[in-house]
């Protein structure tokens, strides 16, 4: 039994000694290749390469997050100063124009808005005067936010020219948009009631502007004739005066010789080129109604005036104003009415008894100036002093061959032909 326990710790203690050289030699085995291969057995350069390349990583990675950065920087820099530099051009301009109004003298509204806060003493007799100018409304450009953003580059000092139009007058438009271009008028915008004069526009220059479907309007817009247009314009215009501005409504058979807004009052909430041909039927006189029957009593006073044209007129952004254009639009699409008999009917006709008239100033322009086309063709090219004087406008209103005529004119005022207008009658044939 001891032989045999003798025997079995010689044998464990030879395969200590075994496991023991075999690590020993493994040890110094590595201790070689290490000494040998520092970097590895099959790639020696592969933490130099690894360091490489996370430093260029790291580079790429910087400048690929620095250059959008500072691209974004620099188009904010250039959108910034485009956004400064339009808004000094339009300092400029509204400068230019408060420059031009001032030497005028003419702006008389925006004074008697001043005063309207204030009380006053009636004063020395002759010295009162009443004001005759509504405060404007306020602005609300969430009536039409697109038009709103067209108005604020188009219009100049919160007021420009607008036209409707449609395909059927495509002809006259065309003089219309150039003879305004000649005068260097810039304020202006064309309402155009179909794709194609939105394109014709488009493709001369024009300031063009193509309202929102409404099937009530353009079943009306795209078809209809030249009064069924004009009763468009009354509810079409209410939101250009609900966004704050004033408008200058334009029929296109008319020819612009001047600036328009040089000659503006600005002292009324509607001022308007006048249907009469001389100083009594254009700015009102005492008629006489003779009934002899009445015996001493047959002579009866009336007050007659011709009627506005509602194809040009200036109107401010006032409650009257706003009120007018409801009134003649509600007239219009209950009845078939004629819209300038309608326009003229709101702005006369008193309050009495079951009708409360609207309370609205109103101007009539200078007929010389603002000429119609019966005042044209039946007084003033038979004039030889009339005929050096230069209106601002022509509205070839009182004559069914418009463009024609609408030429003629152009010859005349602006190329100097002086037997342009002869070979015309005084009225239609």
């Amino acid at each position: 039994m001891a032989g045999r326990a003798l025997m079995r710790d010689k044998g464990q203690s030879l395969r200590r000694s075994r496991i023991a050289a075999a690590i020993l030699t493994g040890v110094l085995i590595g201790c070689v290749f290490a000494f040998v291969l520092p970097h590895g057995l099959f790639s020696s350069d592969q933490p130099i390469q690894n360091r490489r390349i996370g430093k260029s990583g790291l580079q790429v990675f910087s400048s690929s997050c620095e250059f959008p950065e500072r691209i974004n920087m620099i188009k904010s820099d250039i959108a910034s100063l485009s956004d400064k530099n339009a808004e000094l051009n339009k300092q400029v301009k509204d400068l230019t124009e408060r420059l031009r109004f001032a030497e005028q003298g003419k702006d008389h509204a925006q004074m008697q808005f001043l005063d309207m806060g204030e009380k006053h003493k009636a004063g020395p007799f002759g010295t009162v005067k009443g004001l005759r100018t509504n405060p404007t409304v306020i602005p609300d450009e969430s009536v039409n936010p697109r038009l709103a953003k067209i108005l604020e580059e188009v219009a100049l000092r919160k007021e420009l020219i607008v036209a409707l139009a449609n395909s059927n007058v495509q002809a006259m438009l065309e003089v219309w948009f150039t003879s305004i271009k000649k005068v260097g008028i810039s304020n202006y915008l064309v309402v155009a009631l179909d794709d194609h004069i939105e394109h014709f526009c488009k493709s001369n220059g024009v300031p063009v502007y193509k309202r929102d479907p409404d099937e009530g309007i353009d079943s009306v817009a795209k078809t209809g004739g030249n009064h069924a247009v004009s009763g468009l314009k009354f509810r079409i215009l209410r939101e250009f005066l609900q966004l704050g501005y004033s408008v200058l409504l334009s029929d296109v058979d008319i020819v612009y010789l001047q600036n328009p807004f040089d000659y503006i009052y600005r002292d009324s909430d509607v001022e308007s080129m006048s249907d009469g041909h001389n100083n009594m039927t254009a700015y009102g006189f005492n008629d006489v109604f003779d009934e002899p029957a009445m015996g001493w009593a047959r002579y009866a006073h009336t007050m007659r005036i011709w009627v506005y044209n509602s194809g040009f007129f200036y109107i401010r952004p006032t409650k009257p104003s706003i009120e007018l254009l409801d009134r003649v639009a509600d007239r219009l699409s209950r009845d078939k009415l004629w819209d300038q008999a309608v326009f003229n009917e709101e702005l006369f006709y008193p309050s009495h008894p079951g009708y409360d008239g609207l309370h609205a100033a109103k101007r009539t322009m200078d007929m010389y100036l603002f000429m119609n086309s019966k005042v044209l063709f039946k007084t003033v090219r038979k004039d030889a002093k009339l005929k050096k004087l230069k209106p601002v406008i022509v509205h070839v209103n009182y004559h069914p061959d418009k463009l024609s005529r609408m030429k003629a004119v152009v010859e005349f005022y602006v190329n100097g032909k002086q037997d342009a207008l002869e070979h015309f009658p005084d009225g239609s044939q």
